[in-house]
């Protein structure tokens, strides 16, 4: 029996949401939809109040982002470019949802080619490794331009990382663009202060996972007698013995830029990425006064 003052899990606000969407004629802006789902739940102030660690959201919305996210993978909700939801077809057809077999159908998309396809725990509330997608209104901007990045086409990222290597001193940066070529996606020339020029081989790779050794070898490999240094730049991360492989003394040096560091430089280059500052209007609270 779950506690009056705890945080309905995602998939336990699944029925409220629905009956939400239902009562809102269909649609709805996010705020719209939370509070009537909030207001359907009766949930006491003490739990909307209970904040999602440091972010500006509370948990009660955090969780109903992943509610809806569920939602939308089986067809039953949809969104726009503007932010607002609606019921599709199938799902105002429906008369009523069944949690249980929402959580089961998506995460069974997600791990259909695991060999966990078939174990899969429903009760399971570590959201942030099932898979799923992260909702995009509770990503964070590394998070929403880490996804941007992996839906580049492989020339279009080539390009992107040609431009970071010229912005961040380069000279000479030519994307190859040949197949067969052991991975070698580009060259350029760095000069050090402006006296000593070192020739660079470059790879470039959109990674949702780690980079192995036996990658970085392959690299080195495809770079022997053509360079003096190499960079590996990938969206992912490098293993630790990729790391140990990219110093190993005796050998070309291989730099490396993980995912994190790479969406670092972007920001401080600022290439498609710009600060804001901005302000949430409480149009409730004027209205109130």
């Amino acid at each position: 029996m779950r506690n009056s003052f705890e945080v309905p899990a995602y998939n336990d606000m699944m029925c409220e949401l629905f009956q939400a969407m239902k009562e809102l004629g269909g649609s709805g802006t996010i705020r719209e939809i939370d509070d009537k789902t909030v207001e359907i739940l009766k949930l006491p102030i003490e739990v909307q109040e209970i904040m999602h660690g440091n972010s500006s959201k509370s948990e009660v919305e955090y969780r109903l982002a992943w509610t809806r996210t569920y939602m939308k993978k089986v067809g039953i909700l949809e969104n726009s470019s503007r932010g607002v939801w609606s019921l599709t077809t199938m799902g105002r057809e429906l008369e009523k949802i069944n949690p249980e077999e929402v959580v089961q159908k998506v995460r069974e998309m997600t791990f259909l080619k695991t060999s966990d396809a078939h174990h899969i725990n429903i009760e399971d509330e570590n959201l942030e490794n099932d898979g799923v997608d992260t909702p995009e209104e509770i990503q964070s901007w590394r998070e929403k331009l880490k996804n941007i990045l992996l839906k580049l086409k492989p020339d279009a990222f080539e390009r992107l990382t040609q431009r970071l290597l010229r912005e961040s001193g380069f000279t000479q940066v030519k994307v190859t663009g040949k197949t067969g070529d052991g991975g070698i996606d580009g060259t350029g020339i760095v000069k050090l202060n402006g006296i000593i020029s070192f020739h660079m081989l470059f790879q470039c790779k959109r990674y949702t996972g780690t980079v192995s050794a036996g990658e970085i070898r392959d690299f080195r490999g495809a770079m022997q007698g053509r360079a003096d240094k190499g960079l590996f730049i990938t969206t992912g991360k490098f293993s630790t013995p990729a790391i140990e492989e990219a110093n190993r003394s005796g050998t070309t040096p291989i730099d490396l830029v993980d995912g994190d560091e790479l969406v670092d430089k972007l920001r401080e280059l600022q290439l498609g990425v710009a600060p804001v500052n901005d302000y949430m209007i409480d149009e409730a609270w004027f209205l109130s006064i």
